[in-house]
């Protein structure tokens, strides 16, 4: 694998832009969109990113010749094409797009989803894990299988992390409220029955959240915040122990912003010991949504041949990682010998 990639996320609140070659990173710049109350608003986070994208953009590149890499020597431009909110990735697009025309090089259009397995096989030992991958929006367990990543379990409702959100806002904390939970988690007496909702290998994440509401009427918060932990961190778990026996896999894989609580890596770790399979984290600083794992994807896709035009680079706010053909990987992960092309 060659090339030095430079990559723009964008799909929600952070927008950022890395540049990547094979070995590292070798620079990063971001700058979040925090809203003054409540939750994301689409247009308000899109209308940050248009505001501070050649900010971010010039700041990449400015870190990047620090460190002996000029625009020169970028190889391809690589963006978050989805799954997303509509408005941020229409913003990053543009960009990308601007960026691929006055360099001259190729686009690559990055699943996000995607990015976030493959910058977590690249920052830490595992080759061919069952990720389970739980953010804001998203909440799935993916493994690969014949040529794609197959989607074994997956909410049907809303995300983890957005559960939490839903949560916080109802009970006047702030945003993001997974932080503020895992804090006040900490110091509960109690376990308070809560719904839980496990259908197959999918999940059901909204109910339980308007329940643990509901809850804070008779039941103190640390209570209510540990309930809510336990209760939704067991149904992922169960659905990636589950997917991690019928897939015959010996490795899992946390990716997203919500692998960042400490009780859901205990649990996983708990899970995975019994289990006899290896358990893998990637730092935080590659949990959330980041610039380093679009570039990093872009620079497998692109290696691999798997560019689009201009012309081809509409967004997709509904981007599903099982439409994805893996070309970057030249041999099947499931017979354990996964080499990147």
């Amino acid at each position: 694998m060659k090339g030095t990639v430079l990559g723009i996320e964008g799909t929600a609140w952070n927008l950022s832009a890395a540049i990547v070659n094979e070995n590292d990173v070798i620079a990063e710049v971001s700058d979040m969109y925090r809203p003054p109350t409540g939750g994301i608003h689409p247009r308000e986070a899109a209308q940050h990113h248009a505001k501070y994208a050649s900010y971010v953009v010039r700041g990449v590149l400015e870190e990047a010749k620090k460190n002996g890499v000029d625009a020169s020597q970028i190889d391809a431009i690589s963006f978050s094409q989805g799954p997303g909110l509509g408005a941020c990735l229409r913003t990053v697009a543009t960009a990308a797009r601007m960026l691929a025309i006055s360099l001259d090089v190729p686009l690559v259009g990055v699943n996000h989803c995607l990015a976030h397995v493959e910058v977590g096989r690249w920052k830490t030992p595992a080759t061919d894990p069952v990720t389970l991958y739980v953010s804001g929006a998203n909440s799935q367990v993916l493994a690969y299988r014949m040529g794609r990543y197959r989607v074994f379990g997956e909410t049907l409702d809303i995300g983890l992390g957005n559960a939490f959100d839903k949560f916080a806002r109802s009970a006047g904390l702030g945003h993001p409220g997974g932080p503020q939970i895992e804090q006040f988690a900490r110091n509960a007496a109690n376990y308070i029955p809560l719904p839980y909702v496990v259908k197959g290998m999918d999940l059901s994440f909204s109910g339980l959240s308007t329940a643990a509401t509901e809850a804070l009427k008779k039941h103190s918060m640390e209570d209510v915040c540990y309930s809510f932990q336990e209760t939704a961190f067991a149904m992922v778990v169960e659905v990636t122990e589950r997917a991690l026996a019928h897939t015959g896999k010996n490795e899992v894989l946390l990716a997203g912003g919500v692998g960042a609580n400490m009780r859901l890596r205990e649990m996983l770790e708990i899970m995975c010991t019994e289990r006899g399979a290896s358990f893998y984290v990637p730092e935080k600083r590659f949990m959330g949504d980041n610039g380093a794992m679009i570039a990093y994807l872009g620079l497998l896709m692109y290696d691999s041949g798997n560019v689009i035009d201009v012309e081809n680079s509409h967004v997709n706010p509904n981007f599903r990682p099982d439409e994805v053909d893996v070309t970057w990987l030249s041999e099947d992960l499931e017979e354990g010998r996964q080499r990147c092309i």
